[in-house]
């Protein structure tokens, strides 16, 4: 028991011991930390001492800069506004000197006008005066003449005429005569010696050809099933195929020949090939064109080449081909133009001018013609106009534009041209002035046709009895053929005249193409 006791002073006394440290730790740790905030406290109040003092500083030494900035801005706006008024002073300077200087120049005009008003004024006075001494002047020569002025003219022109008159006849009989006798023996010398020079064959040209066939057996193949070869022949070309009962003949009418010659090439290569239907045909035609088209080029070719001219412009040598399809009055105008060249060469040659232009422009004088079914004007017009565009001399272009008479011929080129187109088409048997009025009449009949809307194609046959028409189906419907057919029929009735009656003949044609790939 006493040792329990014991423990339990020791512990509580171990206890007391203990508390009693911690208080005099925590007394010291409060007198150390009291210590601390002191300090604290005095450097911050020296830090903010430090601030206040530095801030102060700073604020002076900004508001110094203001002042400054404020000193140095004054000074650069007052002299800025120095500036300005010197140069405002300047300019009202300059504008006083302008107007002094118009001052000035407006007294002198002042004064000028005042000098011109008073030297117009003597001279109106002079004026007055002269004309009182013209009237007095011609009322003596009245007085002692015994004419006024307008007898005294009359009898002054009366008495020139009659003295001129005299001279001016017998001058102009002389050499009237003496230009008369020269020129009728040189122009027969010249006219004949061109003619005997120049041996021309006799032009007929027809408007059908014939195709000769192997067989007659061709002529069904020809027509094909329920017509549709000979259909298709006659849509692609324009041309009417007249099978009679002409053993192993088929014959071609049409009165363009062009069309003609593709569609006699066409149907050669059909009946040498023997597969004849309507694909095949069209290939056929298409290269009938193409060959065609080639021949024309080789005549122009040649044409330039027999006449030995130079230099022609490869489209007109392509359209002086295109002549050797085209007639006028029956005349094959590519020979006539041929002819043309040569009788202007040998009338060039006699007169002692040099024949090459007079070639030149007797090979182009008809160049029109292969283009007046194609576009709107006379061939003389067409051929000054393609003349031009490839870049002709003036002496051809002229020679071309006065082979008719259209305008005066103002040079010997053009007069010999003029000779030499009427020397070729006079001549006996060069022209058929019928077959001329005919095709007129049928290429009139297909512009009418072809001028209303819808329509592609458009071919006069049976001698012009019948146009047939093609028309595009995208644009004319089938119930739009019937009023279209009525009227064309009206506008050939008004355009046209014609014996007996015209068929009009609408084709509407739709095609369906596609690839099997």
């Amino acid at each position: 028991m006493p040792i329990v006791i014991a423990v339990i002073c020791i512990v509580a006394a171990a206890v007391i011991a203990g508390i009693a440290c911690f208080f005099l730790g925590v007394g010291y740790r409060k007198s150390v930390a009291e210590k601390q905030i002191g300090s604290a406290e005095e450097e911050a109040n020296k830090i903010v001492s430090e601030a206040i003092k530095t801030a102060e500083a700073k604020k002076k030494e900004a508001i110094l800069e203001g002042k400054d900035e404020i000193h140095r801005l004054r000074n650069e706006s007052e002299k800025e506004i120095s500036d300005r008024r010197k140069e405002v002073q300047r300019q009202e300077r300059r504008i006083q000197q302008k107007e002094e200087n118009l001052d000035r120049k407006m007294n002198n005009l002042e004064h000028k006008e005042e000098k011109v008003q008073k030297k117009l004024k003597e001279a109106e006075a002079k004026v007055v005066e002269v004309e009182q001494m013209k009237k007095s002047q011609f009322e003596m020569l009245e007085r002692i003449s015994g004419f006024t002025i307008e007898q005294a003219k009359a009898y002054l022109l009366e008495q020139l005429d009659q003295e001129l008159s005299h001279e001016k006849s017998v001058k102009i009989l002389a050499y009237e005569e003496q230009l008369k006798d020269e020129s009728e023996k040189l122009a027969s010398k010249i006219i004949s010696l061109s003619i005997q020079r120049l041996a021309a064959d006799q032009v007929s040209e027809a408007t059908v050809s014939v195709v000769a066939l192997p067989n007659d057996e061709m002529k069904g193949r020809i027509i094909g099933r329920e017509g549709r070869n000979i259909r298709a022949i006659e849509n692609a070309t324009g041309v009417d195929l007249i099978i009679d009962d002409t053993p192993e003949a088929i014959t071609l009418s049409s009165f363009e020949p062009v069309r003609r010659e593709i569609a006699r090439v066409a149907l050669e290569k059909l009946i040498a090939d023997g597969r004849i239907h309507p694909a095949r045909i069209e290939e056929m035609i298409d290269k009938a064109r193409r060959e065609v088209e080639s021949k024309i080029k080789q005549s122009g070719e040649r044409a330039v080449l027999d006449t030995g001219i130079r230099g022609i412009h490869p489209e007109l040598v392509k359209l002086l081909g295109k002549l050797r399809y085209r007639t006028s009055y029956g005349q094959n105008v590519l020979d006539h133009s041929l002819e043309v060249a040569y009788i202007s060469g040998m009338i060039a040659s006699e007169l002692g001018i040099d024949p090459t232009v007079a070639k030149r422009a007797g090979l182009l004088h008809d160049i029109g013609k292969a283009l007046d079914h194609e576009m709107e004007g006379s061939h003389v017009e067409l051929g000054v106009e393609v003349a031009r565009k490839y870049k002709e001399s003036d002496a051809v272009i002229h020679a071309i534009h006065a082979h008719h008479g259209d305008v005066e011929a103002k040079t010997i080129v053009a007069c010999i041209v003029q000779a030499a187109d009427a020397i070729s088409a006079a001549r006996p048997g060069a022209r058929r002035e019928n077959l001329e009025n005919y095709i007129k009449r049928l290429q009139k009949l297909e512009e009418v046709a072809s001028s209303f809307k819808g329509v592609e194609n458009s071919f006069a046959i049976q001698a012009g009895r019948e146009i047939r028409i093609m028309v595009k189906p995208e644009v004319v419907s089938d119930e739009r053929m019937v009023p279209l057919a009525r009227e064309i029929c009206k506008k050939i009735e008004e355009d046209l005249e014609y014996p007996g009656q015209i068929k009009v003949n609408i084709i509407r044609e739709a095609r369906a193409v596609d690839f099997a790939k």
